[in-house]
């Protein structure tokens, strides 16, 4: 079954063993998550200063500095972005010092990917994304957890499937999504049937909406992707 964009997040995965990285990425795809690795602290840092991600897994020991510093890092830079530490280190000092840097949660090595999961699962529901379920656009309403979009006050008559493109952008607040991105998280692959599928919908999408008398809602960026082109605000 294709993961629901209500379920998956975003995660970014530090961990410098190629050989734990690939098979925790692996089981978080597999669970409907979308998976970026990071093997190094430098790598790590950029991409929680440039990039969008709903929780991080950190690794202590990486090769070019202090895991525990990329979770003070972390923090400055996303201060809800759930962590958890993936890490050899099991001495209770080690669990008590990676708690104190802002980790909120911690899973010691070798360890069942199971749980791995489960906690993801727990955190995930934490995160900032999961704090708002109802947004305003205008005249424009979007409901995560009726799944449901209404104009005026009527519903507008999305698929189940164009509604997770729909949230998928719009709570991404203007930032570009990549086609491969929304491919993953909505369909579950970037096969080329799925990526015709996709431009079939968002001109559906812009159809549903333009009738209902909200135009203009998704922006493509060629070669890129689509970004949410409205700004939050409720109907006046």
């Amino acid at each position: 079954m294709p993961p629901n964009y209500a379920f998956g997040v975003r995660v970014l995965v530090v961990e410098d063993t190629v050989r734990v990285a690939d098979a925790v990425a692996d089981a978080l795809r597999g669970a409907g998550h979308v998976v970026t690795v990071a093997p190094d602290f430098a790598t790590a840092s950029s991409e929680l200063a440039e990039a969008h991600h709903d929780l991080a897994i950190i690794d202590l020991g990486l090769p070019d500095g202090s895991g525990l510093d990329l979770c003070r890092a972390a923090r400055r830079y996303g201060a809800a972005l759930p962590i958890l530490i993936l890490t050899a280190q099991n001495a209770v000092e080690a669990r008590v010092a990676g708690l104190d840097a802002g980790a909120d949660d911690y899973v010691a090595k070798p360890f069942a990917m199971s749980e791995l999961l489960a906690r993801v699962r727990a955190l995930g529901r934490r995160g900032p994304r999961w704090t708002e379920s109802l947004r305003w656009y205008g005249s424009l309403s979007i409901d995560r957890d009726r799944r449901i979009a209404t104009v005026d006050g009527a519903d507008v008559p999305l698929t189940p499937r164009e509604f997770d493109i729909v949230a998928l952008l719009a709570w991404r607040d203007g930032r570009v999504v990549a086609r491969d991105e929304i491919l993953e998280v909505v369909w579950g692959d970037a096969t080329e049937s799925a990526s015709a599928s996709l431009e079939v919908l968002i001109g559906r999408i812009r159809r549903k909406l333009g009738s209902a008398g909200t135009d203009e809602v998704i922006r493509t960026v060629r070669q890129v992707g689509y970004a949410w082109s409205r700004s939050r605000s409720k109907p006046g």
